[in-house]
C-alpha cells in the first residue's frame, strides 16, 4: 500500500514539474456542465450537462550530431636524465639468497 501511495505522489510531483517548466502545456477548450436532475416519484432521472475539454500541447526534444574541430591539449613527455635529477639508487633491502641452508 506505501507503494502504490509513493508511485502516485511521484506521478503527481512528475506532472506538477512537468507543467511548470513548461514541458506541458494545458488549455480548457470546452467548459464543463452540470447535468440537469429531476427527482419524481418514478426515480431520479439526469439529462444534459457535458465533460471538459482540453488542448494539450507537449514540448519536444530534438537529438542530433553535428561535426566539429575540439582543441586538444598536446601531452609532452620528457624521459629521464634531459634536465631532471636522477633518482639515486642506493637501498639498504638485502636480497634473497640463492641457498637456503637446511633444506
Amino acid at each position: 500500500m506505501r507503494a502504490i501511495l509513493l508511485v502516485l505522489i511521484l506521478a503527481i510531483v512528475a506532472l506538477i514539474v512537468a507543467i511548470a517548466t513548461g514541458l506541458i502545456n494545458l488549455n480548457m477548450t470546452r467548459t464543463a456542465q452540470a447535468p440537469q436532475i429531476s427527482a419524481t416519484g418514478n426515480g431520479v432521472t439526469a439529462k444534459g450537462g457535458q465533460a471538459p475539454a482540453f488542448d494539450i500541447e507537449t514540448g519536444s526534444v530534438k537529438v542530433g550530431s553535428k561535426q566539429t574541430t575540439v582543441k586538444m591539449p598536446t601531452l609532452g613527455v620528457q624521459p629521464a636524465g634531459q634536465g631532471q635529477e636522477q633518482p639515486s639508487a642506493q637501498s639498504n633491502a638485502t636480497a634473497p639468497a640463492d641457498n637456503v641452508a637446511g633444506m
